[in-house]
């Protein structure tokens, strides 16, 4: 359904240093994950997150679903939204873990678009 929310991502510096602190405060699950810099993929009781480093004083960001990404992005900057360059991951990882983009509101709120992988034909 798109606008659920899918996914969180938290970027700090250390990586492993955000592991320890989350899996104590929360007990949360880490599997490492296809970020460069020893990220992980974050297993909740709720919606699924993820890690990376190289990011100190980084906000976490939260990732609405959207059925077709190329047509949200044009309603957001339709809308008086903005959307950061470039996507996020590649396109390998968007193969497996589906594409992401940031985006700002009319107001200057960031959020993050997420589109599911396309099932394989």
């Amino acid at each position: 359904m798109s606008g659920e929310p899918v996914f969180f991502e938290i970027g700090l510096e250390d990586p492993q240093r955000g592991k320890a602190f989350y899996g104590a405060l929360f007990g949360w699950d880490f599997t490492p994950g296809p970020s460069e810099g020893g990220g992980f993929m974050i297993g909740t009781p709720g919606i699924p997150g993820g890690m990376h480093g190289g990011d100190p004083g980084a906000v976490p960001y939260i990732f609405f679903r959207v059925d077709d990404m190329d047509a949200a992005l044009d309603r957001v900057r339709k809308l008086g939204g903005s959307v950061d360059d470039p996507e996020l991951g590649d396109d390998t990882g968007a193969g497996e873990y589906g594409r992401f983009k940031l985006c700002k509101d009319d107001q200057g709120s960031a959020f993050g678009l997420h589109e599911p992988p396309r099932p394989a034909a």
